[in-house]
């Protein structure tokens, strides 16, 4: 039987598509090879590309699939027909005759299958020494994030955890960046009573750093864990009559706040102004406390 280009399309290998679009690898490991994430700027690398079976799964979005798919992430579109046509023009291809040319069978993303997830108090740890590098003390961190411990095909991990509004988790260590589905956004209000103000964080990190600077005061915050999520945001800001946004500094956080800015017009503030020159509030806070550490030695040598 001839083959479609379609079929053709599914069996290009993902490296060599996500090559002809500039990305490569940042490590292999067995028949998987480690990306930072093509389609949205990572310092961790969390996208991982299953070599034997041509499958890709994104940790930190908590979502995955073939090479239509992850075409569907670059352009963001659903529309299957749109996605073929991006394959053909990324890899020099004639493009398909449509008709009857979409697949019967998509296969499943290769997702994690993560068995006994277990949240438990974060003590202090080689966890808690990971988050202080990053500038977080135990303090704060042991009041929002809990020790997640679970298993990954018959290995145990443990890792820090951030809930979100739905059940699931944001995962951070130094080794490893993701989620536990279901993804969602995290909120973490102030008090018993309604706020007025609501401050708006890209990770979790950004909004332990905004805890730890002292900048949250009385208002609710909530992290969207990853900005495709800005419209499962939506619903839960509509009530505040403030809204300052602690996003980062760069193309996906401007549209992000543009986003919102379209929403929810003259209640939008850009607070990003407090860390200009770094590119999130995180590494400003990093920054911060070396700074300081290096005045107290200078202090002590005097």
């Amino acid at each position: 039987m001839e083959r479609t280009e379609i079929d053709v399309m599914r069996h290009i290998p993902l490296a060599d598509f996500l090559a002809r679009l500039g990305h490569e690898p940042v490590r292999r490991s067995g028949n998987e090879l480690w990306y930072r994430a093509p389609y949205r700027n990572e310092r961790t690398p969390s996208f991982r590309v299953n070599v034997a079976k041509q499958l890709w799964y994104d940790f930190g979005l908590g979502k995955g699939g073939d090479i239509f798919t992850l075409a569907g992430e670059f352009i963001r579109s659903n529309d299957f027909m749109e996605q073929v046509k991006f394959i053909a023009e990324t890899v020099n291809m004639p493009m398909p005759v449509p008709e009857g040319s979409k697949p019967t069978f998509l296969p499943k993303p290769s997702e994690p299958a993560f068995e006994g997830v277990e949240a438990v108090p974060l003590l202090r740890s080689p966890l808690t020494d990971y988050l202080a590098e990053r500038g977080i003390p135990y303090v704060v961190a042991s009041r929002y994030c809990c020790r997640l411990n679970y298993g990954v095909r018959g290995k145990r991990y443990f890792t820090v955890g951030f809930p979100n509004v739905t059940g699931g988790y944001e995962i951070r260590s130094r080794f490893f960046k993701g989620c536990i589905p279901p993804k969602s956004v995290s909120l973490v209000k102030a008090n018993d009573i309604p706020a007025d103000e609501c401050l708006v964080f890209e990770g979790f990190m950004d909004f332990l750093s905004a805890v730890t600077l002292g900048v949250t005061g009385n208002a609710d915050c909530l992290v969207l864990n990853s900005v495709a999520n800005v419209e499962k945001a939506a619903g839960l800001l509509d009530g505040y009559g403030r809204i300052g946004c602690f996003l980062d500094r760069d193309e996906a956080g401007r549209r992000t706040l543009a986003a919102l800015t379209m929403r929810y017009g003259e209640r939008v503030t850009d607070r990003s102004s407090l860390y200009d020159g770094c590119k999130d509030l995180n590494e400003y806070l990093q920054l911060t406390t070396k700074k300081q550490k290096n005045n107290h030695l200078k202090i002590e040598e005097q």
